[in-house]
């Protein structure tokens, strides 16, 4: 049990700055961009189980060899009503933090989920009064906008994409194609399961400066994803020129009266959004789509995959059999 908390602390470190840090500075995340979105879930789950295991099993320490042993030993004391002078009070202390660091992430969970949830709806009521039938779109709004918009509202068999008529007068029929192939790709991956995840994470650890490090990399990374989707439908530079226009809010007359270059992405000649994260996310898009790098083989992919799956099992191996370490 002692050197369990100690090796479950360490690994809590690792997954709380190092690891989240060299993960969003890695170049190969743009190649295989859903290994590094498992990658980053498994990074979340394993860093707050062995943040919380952490605590609790150095807590738990002089009740058992192990924790289903030591949990038995905690629960007589509490049925009991014995003295916890068994423990400690450092040792009731680091248990109390770990049982309410647990109970802080559930409930920042569920709450994200119904401030979400909420906001859905109320976008949805306003869309009904204010948006109307794609005449030729399938599950799709049209808002009356001049500015090029274009996203899609969750909501299991009530999800609709939502695009404004300003983005159907810029775009050719096969860039809008472009556009709402990546929206139906955000609906059909359900990325928006993954946003409240790590908005949840970021929410309940706001102090931790890698939540909002990886939000923000999960949030590129299903662009990505969504990009390759876009891909099996249309050409490569039909799917930037939409990028662009999107993200720039007007038509960018000289990136489309030539093909677009990596140099003028570089040069910052392609607008990319009004905030500063999402003229990265869209630079990033971009840059990718203009100088394809060739993807992970299957040996790489499957390392990345190996350390996914390797970093949610070590954890529980720690927590439950400890005592082989003695």
């Amino acid at each position: 049990m002692f050197w369990a908390s100690y090796l479950l602390a360490a690994l809590a470190i690792i997954l709380a700055w190092p690891a989240p840090i060299a993960l969003s500075r890695a170049h190969w995340s743009a190649r295989a961009p859903f290994s590094a979105m498992v990658l980053w879930q498994s990074i979340a789950l394993a860093g707050g189980l062995s943040m919380i295991g952490a605590m609790i099993v150095w807590g738990l320490e002089p009740l058992g060899d192990n924790l289903v042993s030591a949990s038995a030993g905690f629960f007589n004391l509490l049925l009991n009503d014995d003295s916890v002078q068994t423990l400690g009070v450092l040792h009731v202390f680091a248990i109390s933090a770990g049982i309410l660091l647990f109970a802080h992430l559930v409930f920042t969970l569920a709450l994200t989920y119904v401030r979400v949830r909420r906001q859905r709806n109320r976008h949805r009521d306003m869309l009904t009064l204010l948006s109307s039938p794609s005449r030729d779109q399938p599950a799709t709004l049209v808002i009356s906008h001049p500015a090029p918009v274009a996203y899609c509202l969750p909501g299991g068999a009530r999800s609709v994409t939502v695009m404004s008529d300003g983005l159907v007068d810029l775009l050719t029929r096969r860039e809008l194609d472009a556009v709402l192939t990546h929206e139906h790709a955000h609906l059909h991956q359900r990325h928006h399961l993954l946003l409240w995840a790590f908005a949840a994470w970021r929410s309940a650890l706001p102090w931790l400066p890698t939540s909002q490090l990886a939000q923000r990399a999960v949030s590129e990374l299903i662009e990505m994803l969504a990009d390759d989707e876009a891909l099996r439908q249309v050409d490569r530079q039909t799917l930037i020129r939409a990028i662009v226009i999107v993200g720039s809010g007007a038509p960018p007359q000289d990136a489309l009266a030539a093909p677009l270059t990596a140099e003028a992405v570089h040069a910052g000649a392609v607008p990319a959004g009004t905030g500063q994260d999402s003229t990265q996310s869209t630079a990033h898009r971009v840059r990718r789509l203009l100088t394809p790098l060739p993807p992970l083989n299957h040996l790489q992919q499957s390392a990345v995959l190996a350390t996914a799956g390797l970093l949610l099992v070590v954890p529980p191996v720690l927590l439950v059999v400890p005592d082989l370490l003695g």
